[in-house]
Protein backbone atom coordinates (compact mmCIF):
# COMPACT_ATOMS: atom_id res chain seq x y z
CA UNK A 1 0.00 0.00 0.00
CA UNK A 2 1.24 3.43 -0.98
CA UNK A 3 1.63 5.94 2.14
CA UNK A 4 -0.14 9.39 2.25
CA UNK A 5 -2.54 9.00 -0.23
CA UNK A 6 -5.52 8.62 1.94
CA UNK A 7 -7.56 11.71 2.48
CA UNK A 8 -7.61 12.90 6.51
CA UNK A 9 -10.79 11.30 8.07
CA UNK A 10 -12.42 13.60 10.62
CA UNK A 11 -15.10 12.12 13.33
CA UNK A 12 -16.41 15.41 14.37
CA UNK A 13 -17.65 17.10 11.67
CA UNK A 14 -21.01 19.00 12.01
CA UNK A 15 -23.73 18.69 9.44
CA UNK A 16 -26.03 22.13 9.34
CA UNK A 17 -29.73 21.46 7.69
CA UNK A 18 -31.29 24.29 5.79
CA UNK A 19 -34.04 24.34 8.60
CA UNK A 20 -31.63 24.65 10.96
CA UNK A 21 -30.99 21.41 12.42
CA UNK A 22 -27.32 20.00 13.19
CA UNK A 23 -25.77 17.22 14.00
CA UNK A 24 -22.52 15.17 14.24
CA UNK A 25 -20.48 12.84 11.42
CA UNK A 26 -17.77 11.64 10.30
CA UNK A 27 -16.41 13.01 6.93
CA UNK A 28 -13.59 14.15 5.20
CA UNK A 29 -14.86 17.68 5.10
CA UNK A 30 -14.99 19.88 7.81
CA UNK A 31 -18.22 21.34 7.35
CA UNK A 32 -21.34 19.92 5.70
CA UNK A 33 -24.68 22.48 4.86
CA UNK A 34 -27.35 20.25 3.45
CA UNK A 35 -30.93 22.40 2.18
CA UNK A 36 -32.89 19.16 3.53
CA UNK A 37 -32.59 16.55 6.34
CA UNK A 38 -34.56 13.52 8.55
CA UNK A 39 -36.29 16.04 10.32
CA UNK A 40 -37.70 18.13 7.84
CA UNK A 41 -37.74 15.65 4.60
CA UNK A 42 -41.42 14.62 3.75
CA UNK A 43 -41.00 11.22 4.24
CA UNK A 44 -40.47 11.43 7.54
CA UNK A 45 -42.47 14.35 8.66
CA UNK A 46 -45.49 13.11 6.65
CA UNK A 47 -46.29 16.58 5.47
CA UNK A 48 -46.52 17.32 1.76
CA UNK A 49 -43.76 20.41 1.03
CA UNK A 50 -42.09 21.25 -1.59
CA UNK A 51 -38.24 22.01 -1.06
CA UNK A 52 -37.15 24.69 -3.47
CA UNK A 53 -34.19 26.45 -3.49
CA UNK A 54 -34.69 28.48 -6.97
CA UNK A 55 -37.98 29.20 -7.86
CA UNK A 56 -38.31 26.14 -9.92
CA UNK A 57 -41.85 24.88 -8.26
CA UNK A 58 -43.49 28.46 -8.33
CA UNK A 59 -42.09 28.52 -12.42
CA UNK A 60 -43.70 25.26 -12.75
CA UNK A 61 -47.02 25.86 -10.98
CA UNK A 62 -47.32 29.39 -13.09
CA UNK A 63 -47.31 27.09 -16.42
CA UNK A 64 -49.56 24.50 -14.98
CA UNK A 65 -52.06 27.19 -14.12
CA UNK A 66 -51.45 29.42 -17.42
CA UNK A 67 -52.45 26.12 -20.09
CA UNK A 68 -55.31 25.26 -17.78
CA UNK A 69 -58.11 25.04 -19.67
CA UNK A 70 -56.64 24.58 -23.03
CA UNK A 71 -56.51 21.29 -25.20
CA UNK A 72 -53.60 20.13 -26.50
CA UNK A 73 -53.59 20.25 -30.56
CA UNK A 74 -50.84 18.20 -31.63
CA UNK A 75 -48.52 20.25 -34.34
CA UNK A 76 -49.56 18.41 -37.84
CA UNK A 77 -53.36 20.12 -36.79
CA UNK A 78 -51.91 23.40 -35.83
CA UNK A 79 -49.49 23.29 -39.20
CA UNK A 80 -53.15 22.25 -40.99
CA UNK A 81 -55.23 24.75 -39.74
CA UNK A 82 -52.15 27.89 -39.92
CA UNK A 83 -52.12 26.43 -43.90
CA UNK A 84 -55.49 26.22 -44.73
CA UNK A 85 -55.91 30.28 -42.88
CA UNK A 86 -53.00 31.29 -44.72
CA UNK A 87 -54.97 30.12 -48.49
CA UNK A 88 -58.37 31.19 -47.52
CA UNK A 89 -56.67 34.75 -47.42
CA UNK A 90 -54.71 34.68 -50.17
CA UNK A 91 -57.53 33.18 -52.67
CA UNK A 92 -60.91 35.06 -53.32
CA UNK A 93 -63.64 33.48 -52.57
CA UNK A 94 -66.09 34.20 -54.94
CA UNK A 95 -66.24 36.01 -59.04
CA UNK A 96 -67.33 39.20 -56.56
CA UNK A 97 -64.36 39.42 -54.72
CA UNK A 98 -62.36 38.87 -57.99
CA UNK A 99 -63.71 41.89 -59.54
CA UNK A 100 -63.53 44.25 -56.84
CA UNK A 101 -60.15 43.21 -56.38
CA UNK A 102 -58.81 43.75 -59.85
CA UNK A 103 -60.50 46.77 -59.52
CA UNK A 104 -58.38 47.95 -56.13
CA UNK A 105 -55.19 46.92 -57.92
CA UNK A 106 -56.19 48.91 -61.33
CA UNK A 107 -57.05 52.13 -59.37
CA UNK A 108 -53.41 52.10 -57.29
CA UNK A 109 -51.74 51.39 -60.67
CA UNK A 110 -53.40 54.41 -62.49
CA UNK A 111 -53.61 56.37 -59.37
CA UNK A 112 -49.24 55.53 -59.39
CA UNK A 113 -48.69 56.29 -63.16
CA UNK A 114 -50.21 59.95 -62.58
Amino acid sequence: MKAKIHPNYKHDVTVTCACGNTFLTGSTMDKITVDICSLCHPFYTGEMKFVDTQGRVEKFQAKMAQTKGQKYVSKKKRKQAELSENQEDLSPKSLKEMIQQQRKSSKKSVSSSQ
